[in-house]
C-alpha cells in the first residue's frame, strides 16, 4: 500500500470514530484542521440568522474588497488580498479594519502586479489561503457583506471557502452597483471610479483592497442616506425594492 493510500485509512478511520475535525487535522495537519473547522462552525452558525426584519440605520456591515491575481477561478486564479472595514448602520467604523495578503502559490501576472502594486515577492510573504479565510471570517461573524460589483467577489470566496473546507458562502451580499441601478437609473456608466466621483468620494488608492473597501464603504453612506429618505426601513424592504429594478 502507498503512503498515500495509508494516510486516507487512517483518516477514514479517523472520520468513523471521531467526525469530520479529527480525520482533516490528519490530512493536513492540525492547525489547518482548526481553521478549516472554524470556516464550516462559521458558515453554519450565519444559516441560523436572518437579518431581513434589521432596520437599515442600525445594521452591522462588513464592505469588502478582493483583488486577485485574474477573472477564472476555475482556470487557476487566486485570491491576492482581502481588505474590508466595520459600518454600523451610516457610521464607518474605520478603527475596525481587516487587511491580509495572500500567498496565491502561483506567479503575479505582471499586469496585475501594475495595477495592484503587489509583486511576487510580496505575495510570496502572505498568508495561507485557509489562514486569511478563517481570519475574515471570524472579522464578518454574522454581519451582512457589502462590496461593488460583488459578482466576482463572491464567485473567488466560493471556490476558495468550497477548495479549503468544502462550504459557501452563507453570508447576505448587498451590491452597490446593483444600488447604483436603482438610485441612479441611465447612467452610462456604474463603474466604481464614476460613482465614487459623482457622489463626491474622494478616491485614494484604486485596486487595493483595503482602500477599495472603505471607498465603496463610503458610497454606500451616501446611497443609505438616500435610501432612508425614501421610507425604506429594513434590510427586507430593500430587498423587495431591488427585486423589482
Amino acid at each position: 500500500m502507498k503512503e498515500g493510500d495509508r494516510g486516507v485509512g487512517r483518516a477514514w478511520n479517523l472520520y468513523k470514530m471521531g467526525g469530520l475535525t479529527p480525520a482533516i487535522a490528519s490530512m493536513f495537519g492540525a492547525p489547518g484542521a482548526q481553521q478549516m473547522a472554524f470556516i464550516r462552525q462559521a458558515a453554519k452558525e450565519q444559516r441560523k440568522q436572518s437579518a431581513l426584519d434589521l432596520p437599515l440605520m442600525e445594521l452591522e456591515t462588513v464592505v469588502f474588497d478582493l483583488e486577485t491575481t485574474g477573472f477564472y477561478p476555475e482556470n487557476g486564479d487566486e485570491i491576492l488580498s482581502i481588505g474590508g472595514v466595520l459600518m454600523r448602520g451610516p457610521e464607518l467604523m474605520e478603527a475596525q479594519q481587516f487587511y491580509r495578503l495572500v500567498n496565491p502559490r502561483r506567479r503575479v501576472p505582471r499586469h496585475i502586479v501594475e495595477l495592484t502594486g503587489i509583486t511576487n515577492e510580496m505575495a510570496a510573504h502572505g498568508e495561507d489561503l485557509v489562514q486569511a479565510l478563517s481570519d475574515f471570517m471570524a472579522f464578518i461573524g454574522k454581519r451582512v457583506l457589502i462590496a461593488h460589483a460583488s459578482g466576482h467577489d463572491k464567485q473567488f470566496l466560493n471556490a476558495a471557502l468550497w477548495r479549503t473546507s468544502k462550504v459557501r458562502l452563507t453570508h447576505r451580499v448587498l451590491d452597490t452597483m446593483m444600488v447604483a441601478k436603482w438610485l441612479e437609473p441611465n447612467r452610462d456608466s456604474y463603474g466604481l471610479d464614476e460613482l465614487l466621483e459623482s457622489n463626491g468620494v474622494p478616491v485614494t488608492r484604486r485596486h487595493h483592497a483595503l482602500e477599495d473597501a472603505i471607498m465603496t464603504a463610503k458610497l454606500w453612506q451616501r446611497y443609505l442616506h438616500r435610501i432612508a429618505a425614501r421610507n425604506i426601513v429594513t434590510l427586507g424592504d430593500l430587498y423587495a425594492y431591488l427585486s423589482r429594478h
